[in-house]
């Protein structure tokens, strides 16, 4: 994977946080710290983009395009 040097401002205490972390060897460098919190973010709003665009249908509107050419009554299925 390719790598990019980008600079970012972040909250003096969060920053602490991040540093005792690296420190205790959780992570190796902040950078990396970093990379994995923003993978780990962008992968749960994925995960979570369903319910985001479900949210968006009209449960009436989606009724009556799935009962669409349900108005007959048929004996048996049509042969293909």
């Amino acid at each position: 994977m390719s790598t990019a040097k980008v600079a970012i401002t972040i909250d003096e205490v969060l920053l602490a946080q991040l540093d005792r972390l690296v420190k205790r060897k959780v992570f190796p460098n902040r950078s990396r710290a970093i990379q994995e919190a923003v993978q780990d973010k962008l992968a749960r709003l994925d995960r979570h983009r369903l319910a985001r665009e479900c949210a968006k249908l009209d449960p009436v509107i989606e009724q009556a395009l799935a009962e669409e050419g349900m108005t007959k009554k048929l004996e048996a299925w049509p042969d293909y």
